[in-house]
């Protein structure tokens, strides 16, 4: 309310007529360590924009200084969204990279950032940290990992745990920071490994990012009631599909096979393509250890040497697995598409299939791409199917196209390991029909199943993309006006995107500009409503297809298994040539229930919170939407964990292998410009530095708009995109950087 003015507590007390004061006072407590209210000099509360104070996370740089991301984006109701804060080195007090702070705004920057000082720390992000330790006199020093983090973790010789110089250990910090910048303290609770040790580098990410080896005692006693392999009650109330053509298509090295397609080609020249998703909903059940390890994890977690699963390999491997030639239980969604792509009928419902295939992405394109003779005999009863799927992912692909959806044409990186994982190999893996196949596919159901929530208006995960933020436009515009592109001044849409897209296809700045794009745009996160996909150009879209890695894809699975009908579907004509469709009568309730029923029997009922899941479907639904904001912002935060994990053990390998390739002379792409110096993208994908200092032929200045150095006597420029020549001068692994020369 504006017209609230300061208040004490005791005054708050009086105003508000609460009749128990310490009740009260706890309420403040509470609300001002989660940064909701804040307490002035002279103990009255205020809310924080009252006094130009920003609550959000720091974001750490190596070189000293950060920006806060604000956790409310909107500086007031309907103006424009908040930037990022710029807090200098000297106003961190203490802070450190990604601490939860509340900030005091007091001006802006040349560039209009906002500029502010640290005045509380609301939560820290570490307690735990990743590091090299080394020997100092009588005490020891850690150097995180985490470059974004400026401090050594100082440790007090009677904690240093047995670490001997160049160990990679795990330090827990017993004594923060302060203004006064005293470096933090800790003690040593985990040894990995002598650094350079084959597995340490890996180890080291998984502590880094506290990414969970094991699965707890409840959660692999549970995993023992579990039957690994399909029971006969477990069929009922499902629509058999054995006799079903079914394939996956996977990579040569997955296990863990949560998708399988099937298609056919109709009388009324339609197609009927069948998407049959694990039905890992059977057998993660609300309310038990199971689904709360799940959630907790919130996704797999693939690294470049090892898997770490949402779920136990009994399940993820086994029994949810859509191995072949044996029973499995499904969610199936059939999609009727005409000619041009549009859906013109679907249905979806709990199944049982069989698939025929296990079939590679290798296979599919020496099928489809290669033509290979040897190949398509060995699967000669499925090439036409095969050739009815590319014809369809063609057809959904330039529909999706027509209508904006984006397609950053970025080559994924691989890197092949020795027995000892030590990188011996990069290259670029080749996208094709194969890949095309079901990456259409998943959208399709995924936007069907989505359109089915949003219509029948009930709960619903959605996955959902913002517009890209203005500020990050700006920037980009200024990279692309240096390599001689320009984006309407008007509101961006997903087409000027798509023209820019087309006009650097097959030019050596492709990839630079692939970049800079994606670079500009928000990150997709989940929410309860279908507020749009941007990069799709799509109003609804969730994930339903892998929930055995995924736990948004296994809440959607929950919300259908208590809202699709089950008997009595209306198939259209047409269907009924292709689909031999039988209900598989009998009472599931109980039968198939073999958890939940050792759960009622008591049995779990201290370890998983009684009778989990035993509700009828309207207490289901309402207990799924309740908890929807809870579930997307949990599974959006351990996305981004995964993702950044994800990253950095590739990122790390890639350094690790150029150590193989000191002075030798690679071509590559200006990547980026700075006041420091190019870096500089080599055909294997590789990113390392050309610092500034080493261009000694004239004096370069930088130039922020667009973005070059411009060599004071000669002119000589350097821009985003420029082909260069470079010698490989220096890779420190534990910082994750490769240093270049340029050569001529």
């Amino acid at each position: 309310d504006r017209r609230y003015r300061p208040l004490t507590a005791e005054e708050l007390a009086r105003e508000l007529k609460v009749g128990r004061p310490a009740k009260l006072h706890s309420l403040l407590h509470r609300l001002e360590k989660k940064g909701e209210i804040v307490v002035t000099r002279k103990g009255r509360y205020v809310l924080p924009e009252q006094m130009h104070y920003v609550t959000g996370r720091l974001q750490g740089h190596p070189r000293g200084f950060g920006f806060v991301i604000p956790e409310v984006r909107e500086e007031k109701p309907g103006g424009e969204p908040m930037p990022d804060i710029y807090i200098r080195g000297e106003d961190l007090n203490g802070a450190m990279h990604h601490d939860r702070v509340v900030v005091r705004l007091r001006g802006r920057m040349e560039t209009g950032h906002p500029e502010g000082e640290i005045i509380r720390i609301l939560e820290r992000g570490y307690r735990r940290l990743v590091g090299t330790f080394q020997r100092s006199g009588r005490l020891g020093m850690v150097t995180p990992d985490e470059t974004r983090i400026n401090w050594d973790i100082i440790v007090p010789r009677e904690d240093v745990g047995g670490a001997q110089s160049r160990d990679k250990v795990v330090v827990e910090i017993t004594r923060w920071p302060e203004r006064q910048r005293r470096n933090p303290e800790g003690k040593i609770i985990e040894v990995l490994g002598a650094q350079g040790t084959p597995g340490v580098d890996v180890l080291s990410i998984v502590r880094k990012y506290d990414l969970p080896e094991q699965f707890p005692k409840k959660v692999n006693r549970e995993v023992q009631w579990v039957p690994m392999e399909v029971q006969p009650e477990f069929l009922a109330g499902r629509f058999d599909l054995r006799s079903l053509k079914v394939v996956t298509i996977d990579g040569e090295d997955a296990k863990d096979l949560d998708d399988a397609v099937s298609i056919a080609s109709l009388t009324n020249g339609n197609y009927l393509l069948g998407v049959h998703i694990a039905d890992v909903a059977h057998y993660v059940r609300p309310g038990t250890a199971l689904d709360a390890e799940a959630f907790k994890r919130g996704t797999s977690v693939y690294l470049v040497d090892r898997v770490i699963p949402m779920l136990p390999p009994e399940l993820s491997n086994g029994i949810c697995s859509l191995n072949p030639q044996v029973d499995r239980l499904t969610f199936s969604a059939f999609m009727e598409f005409d000619p041009s792509g549009k859906r013109v009928a679907y249905a979806l419902f709990p199944s049982v299939i069989r698939t025929q295939e296990r079939m590679t992405y290798t296979q599919v394109r020496k099928i489809l791409v290669d033509q290979d003779p040897e190949t398509r005999g060995h699967y000669a009863d499925l090439v036409e199917d095969f050739l009815l799927m590319e014809r369809l992912a063609q057809i959904l692909r330039e529909r999706r196209f027509n209508r904006g959806a984006l397609d950053f044409d970025l080559p994924e990186c691989k890197v092949g390991l020795d027995d000892w994982g030590r990188p011996i190999d990069l290259y670029r893996y080749p996208r094709s029909a194969a890949d095309e196949i079901i990456e259409e596919f998943m959208l399709a159901a995924n936007e069907t199943v989505a359109w089915y929530l949003s219509s029948q208006g009930l709960p619903g995960l959605y996955r959902i993309h913002d517009d890209p933020d203005p500020a990050k436009l700006e920037e980009m515009s200024r990279s692309l006006q240096a390599l001689g592109y320009t984006l309407p001044r008007t509101k961006i849409t997903t087409r000027a995107f798509q023209k820019l897209l087309k006009r650097v296809e097959g030019r050596p700045e492709e990839r630079v500009v692939n970049t800079l794009l994606l670079r500009s745009m928000q990150h997709a996160r989940y929410a309860p409503a279908p507020t749009g996909h941007f990069g799709l150009a799509v109003k609804y879209y969730t994930h339903f297809t892998s929930p055995i890695r995924r736990y948004p894809d296994l809440i959607v699975h929950r919300i259908l298994q208590n809202t699709v009908p089950r008997k009595g579907y209306f198939w259209p004509e047409s269907w009924k040539d292709h689909l031999n469709l039988r209900w598989l009568d009998g009472k599931s309730e109980g039968k198939n229930n073999y958890l939940l029923g050792r759960a009622a029997q008591g049995e779990f009922s201290e370890e998983v919170g009684g009778e989990p899941g035993l509700w009828s479907r309207n207490e289901a639904l309402a207990r799924l939407a309740e908890s929807m904001p809870l579930i997307a912002e949990h599974s959006s935060a351990r996305e981004r964990v995964a993702e950044e994990a994800e990253r950095e053990s590739v990122e790390m390998k890639k350094v690790e292998y150029m150590l193989q390739h000191l002075g030798e002379i690679w071509p590559g792409i200006v990547s980026g410009v700075t006041p420091f110096g190019l870096f500089v993208e080599l055909d294997n994908l590789v990113e390392g530095l050309i610092h500034v200092a080493s261009l000694d032929d004239d004096y370069y200045v930088y130039v922020p708009s667009p973005p070059s150095l411009i060599g004071e006597r000669t002119r000589r420029q350097f821009r985003i995109g420029d082909a260069v020549e470079v010698e490989v001068v220096r890779v420190d692994v534990d910082q994750r950087q490769v240093d270049f020369e340029l050569v001529g």
